[in-house]
């Protein structure tokens, strides 16, 4: 399934997301919304083939996930691992934060966002022949 394909239950269950997020969703939300960071655009809660990506920047092909408890056991992190190669497949980069990690300090955060969208962003290098 290609990533702009989705199911109307995954558009559904992003929507219901969007109107129930974590502290730390909220808060890395009001640094990325509005393209506040670095004139980037973001999306909340996009619904992506069978997933929804919680933070995702169209332009730079990134998808910044924050885990919580639920995300702790190995299920999930199964299913996480899963995910994440299938959004790779799709040519997406995938950054996963812990909750806390927001919570500390979100400028670190934020740093790596802007670290990762600045390695997708920058021109391929030459090749010598």
């Amino acid at each position: 399934m290609a990533f702009n394909i989705v199911a109307d239950e995954h558009r559904g269950f992003a929507k219901s997301q969007r109107r129930i997020m974590t502290r730390a969703e909220n808060d890395l939300w009001r640094k990325l919304r509005g393209g506040r960071f670095r004139h980037y655009k973001f999306r909340r809660q996009v619904p992506l083939g069978d997933y929804v990506g919680d933070f995702v920047c169209l332009s730079a092909r990134l998808i910044v996930e924050l885990d919580g408890a639920p995300h702790q056991t190995q299920d999930a992190q199964a299913r996480d691992a899963a995910r994440d190669r299938w959004l790779i497949s799709q040519g997406f980069r995938v950054m996963r934060f812990q909750n806390d990690d927001v919570l500390g300090n979100i400028h670190l955060v934020l740093a790596a966002i802007e670290g990762e969208i600045a390695t997708a962003l920058a021109p391929p290098l030459p090749t010598l022949r």
